[in-house]
């Protein structure tokens, strides 16, 4: 047997439906286990996604408290961050357990191959997600927050009061920031989502170089058309905000340029892996090169 064969594990059907509902078993239990820690410091959780809105209300003289509405959305909002904590928690358990179901289907090769971006695609998701709650969600609430002063102001000036400080008259009413802890939580979770999903790009274009569909040349052959996707991309998961766009934009761009360099070096030792085989047929690279050369 070399290894590049399948493992001898080839089984019924009803055997393999079984050991996926196994699979499945030892996942749910893991979810559970690690929900019922999250909810125990579910609080806790909770104060450390709201410290960008409390930083940005203690900046600005204010009492940093949120609110809720109606009797059960605390309730309902810890019972949310525990299943999302939950989650975290148990992604080891349930990444092995799939790569457990998984792995005797493959090959050898695909295994060393498909195994570090299991490792490596919850790594890009956190440093994602980081970045979303250090950097992006304080410049966000900061803009939004900061907004309702910005317009009694700009009035201000337009009415010709040569400053933008608030008139006596602007203060008979006034508007203050009493913020939901349901909103503001789904506020900073899509940041964190939309941010860590965002990090997966390099995984997921090495992951279809590697499998041969994209390439490093036809990546930077789109590359216009993946600046208006990636522009569009951050319009939608982002508030209406420009500084929060322009970062997710810079990002994601960023992460595009480094997926090219990623697919080249994947070709690269393809290349090398198939000159030391002696498969690699120069001429067909020359052909393609002339080809190139021809139609420019």
């Amino acid at each position: 047997m070399t290894e590049n064969d399948i493992d001898d594990s080839s089984a019924p059907l009803i055997e393999h439906l079984a050991e996926l509902r196994t699979r499945l078993i030892y996942s749910v239990i893991a979810f559970l286990v690690g929900m019922v820690i999250c909810f125990t410091i579910a609080e806790p959780i909770l104060n450390f996604l709201s410290q960008p809105i409390a930083d940005v209300l203690r900046a600005r003289g204010e009492d940093p408290r949120l609110i809720f509405t109606a009797p059960q959305e605390k309730f309902f909002v810890l019972i949310r961050i525990s299943m999302i904590g939950g989650f975290a928690i148990a992604f080891p358990v349930i990444a092995h357990q799939l790569w457990r179901f998984i792995a005797p289907g493959l090959y050898k090769t695909e295994k060393n191959a498909f195994l570090p971006f299991m490792i490596s695609s919850p790594l890009l998701f956190l440093v994602g997600a980081s970045f979303a709650h250090f950097v992006v969600t304080p410049l966000a609430m900061n803009f939004f927050i900061g907004f309702s002063d910005a317009i009694p102001a700009l009035a201000n000036l337009v009415a010709g009061q040569g400053d933008f400080e608030p008139s006596a008259a602007s203060q008979e009413m006034t508007t203050v920031f009493l913020g939901s802890v349901r909103e503001s939580l789904d506020l900073s979770l899509k940041f964190i989502f939309a941010f860590g999903l965002c990090f997966q790009l390099p995984v997921l274009l090495t992951l279809m170089g590697k499998a041969g569909l994209v390439s490093a040349e036809g990546l930077i052959a789109v590359r216009k058309y993946a600046v208006v996707g990636i522009l569009v991309l951050a319009a939608l998961v982002t508030p209406p905000d420009v500084i929060t766009q322009v970062i997710l934009f810079v990002v994601v761009y960023g992460l595009y340029e480094l997926s090219i360099q990623l697919v080249k070096r994947v070709e690269r030792k393809r290349e090398a892996e198939l000159r030391a085989q002696g498969l690699w047929d120069e001429d067909d690279t020359d052909d393609e090169v002339a080809g190139k050369g021809a139609g420019s």
